[in-house]
């Protein structure tokens, strides 16, 4: 263990697994470097007790070695089959108190620190914030978005026509975030996710461009978009405005885009139109909210779902999907690449005209234009499966508002509701049109019963139709592999939005100011194709696809879009009585397919970041926190100027892939070393134990803050682990 005395004045941890002790019974230990926060350290062991099987008193030894360095031991690991979770105690030693401390308090001594070792204890309360589950559609969001800053990050994009005040447009931002506790979330791993709710937002979320910063409103999105989020922070939600041109003329009224973007496993686009209803009330009452936090909320909702009772979902979905897969799409040729990566947008639209003449024909029938898109695309895709033939499966994922649940004010709770969920629909080409619409009308009004329930959850009683689930509402036991469910590979969604309030439009207008219809700007998701169906200000139909390049192709895509909108546009004139689906996808012959190409081979885990270490060094792995930005790291290899071997393990989606990833770097003879920052410790613990438990050399954990004092004393403590 390091024995540097030097003062640091902020924390950094070293997790000693215990086994360096080569003792019968190896105790953990945390050697803790820099100002023990003592109501920090108390609220840890009360977070840690709170979710412990068994009593931790008595059971934890502090000891002072001076100012700034205490070690602390933890209760043997060995034949445990609840350990204490040490990673955790280590990451929470380190992260930030939430609440500054107040005007004139003193921080006093850690408690119980006399140097010969006494036992430490507990705390009724601490800085630390609250926490409580995912849901299961957080959990799946979560593991979707730690494949690119990008993924599952969604944006509304609107105009704003008047005069703006910048002052007042932030300050009446600042009051939402605090009425809204979904603003002051984030989330930790333990190491499994966790929301946590901050007793204040984070940083301003407003930030302010000139005319001429970007060349036009597409530039700032396709910034802010790239730019993604950190999860571990408060505020899943930006504003971005870049100002118009300078009015040429006096009576010219000035002009600002406005770029509001948000991360979707905290919100969705319909919270993100309530939160900015909420907003324009804030603006005309000067900057405030009246009313306080807003209840019900998230956790709310999460007791609620909490609640549910799976039997019926389960047996619906067992009685209407059938024993048959899906067709699936026709594949490329293997090893046939499309020659991009990324995610790929494109979007069409219907005349008002056509949009009018849509809603009819499906009114006819007894229809929405949503069962209307159901039906061109189920059509679209039988016709890509293959040649003309007899019924055939088909699926595609359908989005649900999630505001059907009979939770009150469900229809204001800003949180991720909105859940895609599995539809497979038997289509017969013989078949007339109009019963194929009216079929999927009925599967998804039956669906909608069961809004809430979990696409994973629906794909484990599919796959295991004998089963049984326990807890069925909660995300998969730490045991468990925390993969993304089998998807289709296509998605619908027709934009869900709460309904304008015409008081608040005729308020701003009375201040001079006219704002457009937010206009979404879609996800990428962990689907090849995406398509989302909205009315723009003039309510016309707009379709806007998102695809993964690397799975389809752009001019495959642009033409799968094209005979969407062809179709919509001339069913309604040419679908009669009798049509039949044959009939209609024969319109379409000799236009092009799409094609799946197979998915890329995944990034490897480990990513080398300097060459081999000289004979006898130790090799550093920079574990990355979950939820951490794609450049987390930047600023510690710039502070670490050792000579060993370093290398990064992306976040892993189970401990024992992580482990099995470190096998290059932990042969016999290495001497291995993890660190990261605040929030990596909970995952690089357990891959620290794994290892163990295969028998090779657990390596020491080092954890640190990410602020600039952190960094350095990161930095500084992994040459010390290194060394020893």
């Amino acid at each position: 263990m390091p024995t540097d005395r030097s003062p640091a004045p902020t924390m950094t941890v070293v997790l000693d697994p215990g086994h360096h002790h080569r003792t019968q019974e190896p105790r953990p230990v945390l050697e803790l470097r820099g100002r023990l926060d003592p109501a920090l350290f108390l609220a840890a062991l009360d977070r840690i007790a709170a979710g412990h099987p068994a009593p931790l008193t008595g059971r934890l030894r502090l000891h002072r070695h001076g100012p700034d360095h205490h070690s602390l031991e933890l209760p043997s690991a060995t034949g445990d089959p609840a350990p204490c979770p040490a990673g955790l105690l280590a990451d929470l030693i380190t992260s930030t108190p939430a609440l500054p401390a107040a005007p004139g308090d003193t921080p006093g001594p850690p408690p119980d620190t006399a140097s010969g070792g006494e036992t430490a204890g507990s705390a009724t309360r601490g800085p630390l914030p609250q926490t409580f589950a995912v849901t299961p559609l957080q959990h799946e969001l979560l593991t979707d978005a730690s494949r690119g800053p990008d993924h599952q990050v969604e944006q509304l994009l609107w105009r704003w026509h008047g005069p703006l005040d910048l002052t007042r447009f932030t300050t009446a931002w600042q009051a939402v975030s605090t009425c809204e506790t979904v603003l002051r979330s984030a989330f930790v791993w333990d190491p499994h996710p966790r929301t946590v709710l901050f007793d204040h937002p984070g940083p301003d979320v407003v930030t302010h461009h000139t005319h001429g910063t970007f060349t036009d409103r597409e530039h700032l999105r396709n910034t802010e978009r790239s730019h993604g989020f950190d999860l571990r922070r408060p505020g899943p939600l930006r504003i971005a405005l870049l100002d118009g041109p300078p009015p040429r003329t006096p009576g010219e009224e000035p002009s600002t885009d406005i770029v509001l973007t948000y991360h979707r496993a905290l919100l969705d686009d319909w919270s993100a139109r309530v939160l900015v209803r909420e907003f324009y009330r804030a603006y005309l009452a000067g900057g405030t909210l009246p009313g306080g936090e807003r209840r019900p909320d998230l956790r709310d909702y999460t007791r609620w779902l909490d609640r549910q009772d799976p039997g019926p979902a389960r047996d619906f979905w067992r009685r209407t999907t059938p024993h048959a897969a899906p067709a699936p799409l026709p594949r490329a040729t293997p090893g046939e690449h499309t020659g991009h990566h990324g995610a790929g947008h494109t979007s069409t639209r219907l005349s008002g005209t056509e949009t009018t003449r849509l809603l009819h024909w499906a009114a006819r029938h007894g229809a929405t234009e949503s069962s209307a898109l159901h039906t061109v695309w189920a059509m679209l895709l039988y016709r890509a499966s293959g040649p003309l033939r007899g019924p055939v499966p088909i699926g595609f994922g359908v989005s649900f508002s999630g505001r059907g649940g009979l939770l009150d004010d469900i229809e204001r709770i800003p949180g991720p509701l909105a859940n895609p969920l599995p539809l497979t629909v038997e289509v017969d080409p013989a078949a007339p049109v109009e019963r194929l619409l009216r079929t999927l009308r009925d599967r998804v009004l039956d669906m909608a019963a069961y809004e809430w329930t979990p696409a994973g959850r629906i794909h484990e009683w599919l796959a295991r139709p004998g089963t049984e689930p326990t807890e069925p509402t909660q995300p998969p036991e730490p045991t468990e592999p925390t993969e993304l469910p089998e998807l289709p590979e296509t998605q619908l969604a027709f934009a869900h939005t709460p309904r304008r309030d015409d008081r608040l439009t005729a308020a701003l207008a009375a201040h001079g100011v006219r704002v457009e219809h937010p206009v979404p700007a879609p996800a990428r998701t962990a689907t090849a194709l995406s398509l989302v169906a909205h009315h723009d200000g003039q309510g016309s139909l707009v379709l806007s696809a998102v695809h993964d390049r690397e799975r389809l192709a752009d001019d495959r895509t642009r033409a799968v879009l094209a005979h969407t909108a062809r179709l919509l546009r001339t069913l309604p004139r040419t679908a009669g009585p009798g049509t039949t689906v044959a009939e209609v996808i024969g319109s379409l012959d000799g236009t092009d397919l799409p094609r799946m190409h197979d998915r890329p081979a995944p990034a490897s885990l480990l990513v080398p970041l300097r060459p081999a270490a000289p004979a006898g060094r130790a090799v550093i792995c920079l574990v990355a926190a979950p939820g951490a930005p794609a450049d987390w790291c930047r600023a510690l290899l710039h502070a670490y100027d050792g000579p060993e071997a370093m290398f990064v393990l992306r976040t892993p989606a189970d401990v024992p892939r992580g482990a099995a990833a470190l096998a290059p770097v932990t042969g016999p003879g290495s001497r291995l070393v993890l660190g990261g920052f605040s929030g990596a410790g909970a995952i690089a613990y357990e891959i620290a134990r794994r290892l163990a438990a295969a028998g090779r050399t657990p390596p020491l954990v080092v954890l640190g803050g990410a602020d600039g004092d952190g960094v350095r004393e990161l930095a500084r403590a992994l040459r010390q682990a290194a060394a020893d």
